[in-house]
């Protein structure tokens, strides 16, 4: 059988082979653009999925990388930075990550872009991570994501948020 093949995920690939990682990529015949399709997919809770989120922080891209159990909080994150977030627009994803919303990966983008590593992923003794399109991902961990993106490990919503809904659960 023949490996699917396209050059956003192989330049997703290359990096992961450049970062001393294996790549183990999975293809689905449907996309799987949400975390929870992805999650169902794979049989994982919907928390290991580490969604690649770009965001605008002062109008300069950054990735936020976060589980797919919660949403981002926008507002307190970019007071937590030093600036306002904003919610990129699919040119400035394109040309960011050298992907399009849906499949983007943690790695495999054209320059660095400046990564931040969700904590609640750590939760987790596996994630998954999109691998530059929508009918692709790959296993990884916390600790080696904030390794290959060179990310910031934080949190990305005020902490009573994410106890609130950890308790709700």
């Amino acid at each position: 059988m023949t490996t699917p093949s396209h050059p956003a995920v192989d330049r997703v690939t290359d990096a992961l082979r450049a970062a001393g990682v294996e790549p183990r990529i999975t293809w689905f015949d449907d996309a799987v653009t949400t975390a929870q399709l992805a999650a169902d997919a794979l049989g994982i809770e919907v928390g290991q999925i580490a969604n690649s989120l770009v965001f605008t922080l002062d109008d300069e891209p950054i990735l936020v990388l976060t589980s797919g159990r919660h949403r981002v909080d926008t507002e307190w994150l970019g007071a937590e930075l030093g600036g306002v977030i904003g919610r990129a627009s699919k040119e400035t994803v394109k040309a960011a990550t050298g992907q399009v919303i849906g499949g983007v990966a943690p790695v495999g983008h054209p320059a660095p872009v400046r990564t931040f590593v969700d904590v609640a992923l750590a939760d987790y003794p596996e994630v998954w991570a999109a691998a530059g399109h929508a009918k692709t991902v790959f296993p990884t961990t916390f600790d080696e994501l904030v390794r290959i993106t060179g990310g910031t490990p934080r949190a990305v919503e005020p902490a009573e948020a994410g106890a609130r809904e950890t308790g709700a659960a």
